[in-house]
């Protein structure tokens, strides 16, 4: 026996799920991505990576803007499926779209909720020093991110991980958790969990102002903005009028006024402590340890960075 799946999702995040789906044996009636966008130095149009899955799949993809058009919403209905997964789709489901599927639309959401509801959950635990973080199947309603419960699975953040290195085991967590959510439901009835009222975040998307390092708080601080904002958008500083990436930093023992290299190994003194910039990056250039920037910048010891 096997659902009728409705698959909506678009980064790379959403490929690992839908292709557990597949494997499984269910059926998936339609994949919904969002539209092709500019992207790259050529701004050519370019699919989601959901959408390019799902056409190696043979697979129909639809693409609206979004379901305010009464013909993308009959469309919807019309698959008559038993339930959608949603799995960083980027749209707000309407409560039409919400209400088709038989058994409803469940999400694979990328922390423990109710902390971190919203857009960048990932990037948003590594940058607050979270110690967990998880991700979870949840039943959808019309509120961000405030569906209940159906099933969870967590993995530790170390000191070491970026948002890169969380993103990837919560995808291949999130795959897996829904596979067994799915049968679930084929069961059924299923049991769901309201959430907490108590710890609700909201994890809004990154801006950009954000991304330039405050030298001026305590260590830990800066290696969460880092590793937080690795690999994108990147955390960034300036020299001599260039902006450069540090894609990674540790903290380590050392003290100074904040900005200041300790060492020609880019120790920089924080606000408490330092951090060790491990990898960087300059504008135009691909990722470098932090021997081979040396090699070019020469950064030593008693500069101080803005």
């Amino acid at each position: 026996m096997s659902l009728r799946i409705a698959f909506m999702g678009s980064p790379q995040f959403s490929v690992p799920t839908l292709e557990a789906i597949l494997a499984a044996g269910h059926d998936v009636a339609c994949v919904y991505s969002q539209p092709a966008r500019p992207a790259g130095r050529g701004k050519q149009l370019t699919k989601t990576a959901v959408h390019e899955a799902a056409e190696r799949h043979g697979l129909a993809v639809r693409t609206p803007e979004n379901f305010k058009a009464a013909a993308d919403r009959e469309a919807f209905a019309a698959l008559k499926v038993d339930t959608a997964v949603v799995v960083a789709y980027g749209l707000l489901l309407p409560k039409a779209i919400l209400e088709a599927p038989r058994l409803g639309c469940f999400n694979i959401h990328g922390s423990i909720l109710p902390r971190w509801r919203g857009a960048a959950p990932i990037h948003r635990a590594v940058m607050a020093g979270d110690k967990i973080t998880g991700v979870q199947v949840m039943k959808m309603d019309v509120g961000l991110d405030t569906g209940p419960v159906m099933l969870t699975a967590t993995t530790p953040i170390s000191g070491d991980d970026t948002t890169g290195d969380v993103h990837d085991r919560l995808s291949a967590l999130g795959a897996g958790l829904m596979i067994e959510g799915l049968a679930l439901l084929e069961a059924g009835p299923v049991t769901l969990h309201p959430q907490a009222e108590e710890g609700v975040t909201i994890a809004t998307k990154v801006n950009p102002a954000e991304a330039r390092i405050d030298w001026a708080r305590p260590a830990a601080d800066v290696s969460a903005h880092v590793r937080g904002l690795s690999p994108f958008p990147g955390a960034w500083f300036d020299l001599d009028g260039q902006r450069i990436k540090v894609l990674h930093a540790k903290t380590e023992p050392g003290r100074g006024k904040p900005g200041e290299v300790l060492d020609d190994g880019l120790l920089v003194a924080c606000e408490s402590g330092a951090v060790r910039l491990t990898r960087l990056q300059r504008a135009g250039k691909g990722q470098m340890t932090a021997v081979e920037f040396q090699r070019g910048a020469r950064i030593s010891g008693g500069r101080h960075l803005t």
